[in-house]
């Protein structure tokens, strides 16, 4: 379904996530109660359910006061279309003279990411669609995050001179071998063919998704209506994973990546970007050149930034990793690589961005450091004490 609907590069995707402008933030966010149980669903249907700030606000006060005051939440999107396609760009143009908001959205969205990760009652993200950038922060953390078949899953933030957020310092750098630096270095812009016909790259669709270690379950798009009834009308939420189980078996499928698993895991294990195109080079496969062609396309400082967040990430606890995109992110967002990202992807449209450095090989590592440095007047995210994560086990 996803590939009939959307025949184009994620590119594609991102303008048209991006070029619908919300009037009423109410209309795009409906908030459902049922007895002691939450249902949130995006419904912005013309963008793809592209958050804007707006919406976020509403979005993280909602799950704020659930998350205290209700027994389950589940959060869903457009059925077999889009769960989310991310971040509302445009606003950035829109709103160019406000030096104030990007550090709004960004603070609204990382301290609404933590608090789902930590939260106590059960989190239900039925992901059936597209699910990209900001629309992974309100899912990939759920205990319980459902893909389906209609599953496209992609963060190609480093194609707009941005990189990808939300965590991604976390999430990607805890899945199995090498995977996460794949995939977080490309963008997830992996390669289904009949998808991405005009890139070389894939992009974790459908079981994939929960292969990858990116969703929790797998569950056929037919029958989330039902498993969402059946979850309702639990008496007590300590049979939440009985549902779930009953309506999510284990894939029937292989992982599509299972063949190039050896490959990735020896190419990408190296102590820089400029290592990893090496073992490419060196390695020679159509899968390598294919891997190098991505990673050439994409900002070369974006794919540095998100090598080291990698490093860094692995090693950090999950509020630690938020702290340190957020330092990063309010500097890249105020470069000129975002803005012209924007301006070729976005708002122009010509497809032809100007990096600068325009090289791989030419971002400085004191370039990148820089932009780890400690914020004026130490700002930071103002997080909540955390508890265990629920999905992945590792405290603040």
């Amino acid at each position: 379904m996803i590939a009939k609907l959307f025949n184009r590069p994620v590119c594609a995707i991102l303008r048209i996530s991006t070029r619908f402008k919300a009037t009423e933030a109410n209309n795009y966010v409906v908030a459902k109660e049922v007895g002691d149980k939450g249902i949130l669903t995006l419904n912005r249907p013309n963008a793809l359910n592209a958050i804007n700030i707006d919406m976020l606000k509403i979005l993280a006060a909602t799950i704020q006061k659930w998350s205290d005051t209700k027994s389950l939440i589940i959060v869903k999107g457009l059925p077999g279309i889009a769960f989310s396609a991310g971040g509302d760009l445009i606003g950035f143009d829109v709103n160019k003279d406000n030096p104030n908001y990007g550090r709004e959205v960004w603070q609204t969205e990382l301290v609404m990411n933590h608090t789902i990760a930590n939260m106590k009652i059960p989190y239900v993200a039925l992901i059936d669609g597209v699910t990209m950038g900001g629309g992974v922060g309100i899912s990939v953390y759920a205990k319980y995050c459902i893909a389906t078949e209609n599953t496209l899953f992609a963060m190609p933030e480093s194609a707009i001179g941005l990189f990808p957020d939300v965590g991604a310092s976390y999430f990607f750098s805890r899945l199995q071998g090498k995977l996460g630096y794949y995939l977080g270095l490309t963008g997830l812009y992996f390669a289904l063919k009949e998808f991405l016909l005009s890139t070389s790259a894939y992009v974790p669709l459908g079981q994939d998704v929960l292969h990858a270690g990116l969703a929790t379950h797998y569950c056929r798009s037919a029958e989330l209506q039902k498993m969402e009834k059946a979850l309702l009308k639990l008496k007590d939420t300590k049979h939440v994973d009985d549902v779930i189980n009953e309506f999510c078996p284990k894939p029937n499928s292989e992982f599509s990546l299972s063949k190039n698993i050896d490959q990735i895991d020896k190419c990408f294990n190296a102590s820089s970007v400029e290592e990893i195109l090496d073992n490419l080079e060196k390695d020679n496969s159509e899968w390598a050149k294919q891997t190098t062609k991505t990673l050439r396309q994409l900002c070369p400082t974006s794919v540095k930034i998100m090598f080291r967040n990698l490093q860094l990430g692995s090693n950090q606890s999950f509020a630690e990793c938020l702290q340190m995109e957020y330092r990063v992110v309010l500097r890249v967002i105020a470069g000129k690589n975002f803005i012209e990202g924007c301006r070729a992807l976005l708002i122009r449209k010509d497809k032809n961005p100007k990096w600068d450095p325009s090289r791989i090989e030419d971002v400085t590592e004191e370039e990148i450091l820089a932009l780890y440095e400690p914020l004026p007047n130490n700002e930071y995210v103002k997080l909540k004490d955390s508890s265990a994560l629920n999905q992945y086990g590792i405290e603040k």
